[in-house]
């Protein structure tokens, strides 16, 4: 049996976004890959704080749902605005705060 070649997804984010304090900001996340986007595409976004070297996931889209996780200071002003048929895996974050002062990442699977 030989080993089937992986393909690659690529994910394009902003390198830098910058907010006000109680306003809100697009965080986007689009992705192109030469494979055709599965039912089974998974979007994950982790947060960083500034100073911290842990990084916890605050969303996560599975199933043709997304799910906001319940951790952290996001749950409550989180927003998903993505849509994977049109390879957008982005999120608003609400009434912005110091603290949210990080990196965002996000991360595309398309299996298989």
């Amino acid at each position: 049996a030989g080993l089937s070649p992986t393909s690659s997804i690529h994910v394009y984010t902003q390198r830098e976004v910058h907010g006000t304090v109680g306003s809100h900001v697009t965080l986007s996340c689009s992705f192109w890959s030469s494979e055709w986007i599965s039912e089974d595409i998974s979007i994950t976004w982790h947060f960083q704080a500034e100073g911290s070297r842990d990084s916890i996931s605050i969303f996560h889209y599975a199933k043709g749902q997304p799910y906001i996780d319940d951790v952290g200071s996001f749950k409550e002003r989180m927003e998903w605005v993505g849509n994977p048929r049109r390879k957008d895996g982005s999120i608003v974050i609400h009434n912005l705060d110091y603290t949210d002062n990080g990196t965002f990442t996000c991360d595309v699977k398309n299996p298989p």
